[in-house]
């Protein structure tokens, strides 16, 4: 199906970000999935577009996505054929007009992703509260997750002064960390009710024992944030295998990386 180019550049970059969380190790088998909210591009070319798949109930009722249209990741589909042949791993749907339900309108009867309640209750509140992020991905980094299994990391902000201080692009380009849902059931509506409450608060939320969440006005924001922590993560786990825990940057040191570039 031929696309306008605003949808096109969007499908290019779920792809591209689905190849990445598939090298980074962050994507096995048909872990993670992506959502990116479509409806300000749509045109009468999709709008027209009769439904392929049988009404399916939210839920609960989405009222701020009412008409919403939403290029979604396709449940059991692995990210390495995404970044491959998105359109056959992937689907895009259509929230009625009363927000209670959603249809699959193209380009084949694609399933979406298990964990869609979670993706569009999140679009639900961000376009609510007036906010500009489109985007959301949910992905398994390797590192983070592991330290999601130690109860220390999971006090409140322990993890964010610790990422932080392992390498100053941490605290410039993740400058309000992450917070941290107790484990709940995937793809469940606690997890995303918990979820909502620590967007307003952190750059990306992980999932305990499971992966994590971030969203972003584009795709490459929120990969950007979770592969920056990513990165804090791997240096502190190579330097516990190297047989000494990292004493990281000191407060001051933040502090001033904090004062100088306005974070």
């Amino acid at each position: 199906m031929k696309y306008n180019e605003k949808i096109e550049m969007v499908l290019s970059q779920i792809a591209e970000v689905a190849g990445y969380l598939w090298e980074k190790g962050w994507a096995e088998r048909n872990g993670g999935n992506i959502s990116y909210n479509i409806t300000e591009y749509v045109d009468d070319n999709i709008r027209t577009l009769s439904a392929i798949s049988e009404k399916i109930e939210l839920p609960e009722a989405m009222n701020a996505l009412k008409g919403s249209y939403f290029v979604v990741t396709g449940t059991g589909k692995r990210m390495r054929y995404v970044n491959k042949n998105l359109m056959d791993n992937a689907s895009i749907i259509r929230i009625s007009s009363d927000g209670t339900y959603y249809e699959i309108i193209a380009e084949k009867n694609i399933r979406p992703t298990s964990e869609l309640p979670s993706h569009l209750l999140i679009h639900n509140y961000l376009i609510g509260n007036g906010r500009r992020e489109r985007a959301v991905i949910h992905t398994h980094p390797i590192e983070l997750v592991a330290m999601t299994h130690h109860a220390p990391f999971l006090q409140k902000d322990v993890l964010s002064k610790l990422l932080w201080s392992m390498i100053p692009e941490t605290r410039a380009f993740c400058p309000k960390g992450v917070g941290i849902v107790s484990y709940a059931l995937p793809g469940s509506v606690l997890l995303a009710k918990e979820t909502i409450k620590l967007l307003e608060a952190y750059d990306v939320v992980l999932w305990e024992k499971h992966g994590a969440l971030a969203i972003g006005e584009d795709l490459i924001e929120p990969f950007d944030m979770i592969d920056t922590l990513s990165k804090s993560a791997k240096i502190y786990e190579s330097a516990c295998s190297m047989g000494f825990v990292p004493k990281g940057m000191s407060e001051e040191q933040m502090d001033e990386l904090k004062r100088v570039f306005n974070l």
